[in-house]
């Protein structure tokens, strides 16, 4: 096949992978003499009972027919390996959009998303406000991973993105993303300025620049907002410094232990931030052990985690301009809650909304919130 040939793809991970895993599980030594609690880490009891559950309950097959159930492709960009969902609406006139998640989150975020978003005629909405979805793995993740090359940065993927959309032949489309997500869309709305027309972002990561006129006019609220970014990045950011300088070191672990990597995904989904249970039901046994599987099968955590390294040695450059692409946020109660006139300092800021509920994974705890954003934000810009 040439390089820009697509071919479909389905996940069908072999049998004898699976008993490997059980096997790996069944020998696990765990560690000792751990404290109780989430202070320091994932607790040693929480993570035992998921462990056991991985290896004698958790239906692994279920979560591949579910995934299978929607169209998925591969093509290579750029070198690397692409994996993607393309998810056509039976609206003729659909907006095309792509959706891009972050970790460790995989594509499998957006699974609940996607009937509403491509049918609303059949789930009660208007079909005027039907889209087309693609929603790739970014390089290096499950399924496109692993990379073999460096310089998969942010800019990077969002060149890859534009050219995935042209290779499906979407001259104007939109783009929204989550987590990393967020970060790659608006750079994808500067790479393909002329087909981009808005995005949409669940996380603005616009910090003080120090000028202390910037908190003119702070509240209560903002401070708070400030306060969870502070305790973010004294007691959870321990991920994006080791991943930031240090991949490989972590990936020779991670690709041995399946506990190993249950532990580091399973930190970043239920252990951070002070949420309601109800979150935790959303974000269940399965989903987790089902995004600690994908890295665990397809043995991406190392090439997953240099994302972190590429950005952070990408270089200074020229100082980034303020964005002018017309941007949509939503602000979901238990996640890193943007703060405006930081966010509207370096973005073109058109739609905000405030929520609730929902988490930093809102395509799974609150798929109606984030469908009904995303109808909204796009509207004007089709």
């Amino acid at each position: 096949m040439s390089s820009q040939d697509i071919t479909p793809f389905r996940i069908d991970i072999p049998q004898s992978d699976l008993d490997d895993l059980t096997d790996r599980l069944d020998l696990t030594r765990w560690t000792s003499a751990q404290l109780p609690g989430w202070d320091r880490g994932v607790p040693t009891e929480e993570l035992k009972r998921l462990a056991t559950y991985w290896a004698n309950g958790f239906d692994w097959r279920a979560q591949e027919q579910k995934i299978n159930a929607f169209p998925q492709f591969q093509t290579e960009i750029d070198g690397t390996n692409v994996h993607f969902l393309h998810v056509r609406s039976p609206e003729p006139d659909a907006f095309p959009l792509i959706l891009t998640h972050g970790w460790p989150g995989t594509f499998v975020e957006y699974l609940g998303v996607i009937a509403a978003l491509t049918d609303p005629r059949a789930h009660g909405g208007d079909p005027a406000d039907a889209f087309h979805l693609v929603i790739p793995s970014i390089p290096g993740f499950p399924f496109s991973g692993p990379a073999t090359d460096a310089g998969w940065n942010d800019t990077r993927i969002a060149k890859a993105w534009a050219e995935l959309m042209s290779r499906l032949g979407y001259e104007r489309y939109g783009a929204a993303g989550n987590d990393a997500g967020s970060m790659i869309t608006p750079v994808l709305a500067r790479v393909a300025a002329e087909q981009v027309p808005a995005v949409h972002v669940t996380q603005v990561f616009s910090f003080p620049s120090g000028d202390p006129a910037e908190f003119d006019g702070f509240g209560p609220e903002e401070y708070g907002r400030l306060g969870f970014l502070q305790r973010f990045m004294d007691e959870h950011s321990g991920f994006n410094k080791l991943q930031s300088t240090r991949p490989e070191t972590l990936a020779h672990a991670l690709a041995d232990s399946p506990v190993g990597q249950l532990a580091w995904v399973m930190d970043l989904i239920r252990g951070f931030g002070d949420h309601p249970a109800e979150m935790d039901k959303a974000l269940d046994d399965d989903f987790i052990l089902t995004v600690a599987s994908l890295y665990w099968f397809t043995n991406t955590a190392g090439s997953s985690a240099r994302l972190y390294y590429e950005n952070s040695h990408q270089g200074e450059g020229e100082p980034a301009a303020r964005g002018t692409v017309p941007t949509g946020v939503a602000v979901f109660a238990h996640d890193f809650k943007a703060i405006r006139p930081f966010a509207e300092r370096d973005h073109n800021i058109v739609h905000w909304s405030e929520f609730d509920r929902g988490g930093h994974y809102s395509g799974v705890d609150a798929p109606d919130l984030l469908t009904g954003d995303l109808r909204t934000c796009f509207r004007d810009y089709r």
